[in-house]
């Protein structure tokens, strides 16, 4: 399965197009390497995902044939690493704005 249709079918990015963005700014990368939207997944690949102020690593469990339910979308992957980073201070707003 392409990498941008697993990442919206385990939910772990909400809609596919969004996916296909993360991978073409090179925030994916599978097995330490960036990775293209296009990218065929295997079972075992490690999925690092940038986003934001969030970090995830997941280990891919599942490669499903078609769309899975909510219930069971979490159990495609096992979650390796997560970090939640604090969100950057914009220095161009200034405090005497407020």
């Amino acid at each position: 399965m392409r990498l941008d249709k697993w990442l919206k079918v385990s939910r772990l990015i909400k809609r596919r197009t969004v996916a296909q963005m993360a991978c073409e700014q090179g925030r994916v990368q599978v097995n330490d390497r960036i990775a293209k939207s296009g990218h065929d997944l295997k079972f075992g690949d490690l999925v690092h995902i940038e986003l934001g102020t969030r970090a995830l690593t997941v280990k891919v469990l599942d490669i499903p044939f078609k769309n899975v339910p909510a219930q069971s979308a979490n159990s495609l992957y096992e979650i390796i690493e997560e970090i939640k980073r604090a969100p950057e201070v914009l220095e161009w707003l200034n405090d005497d704005d407020f």
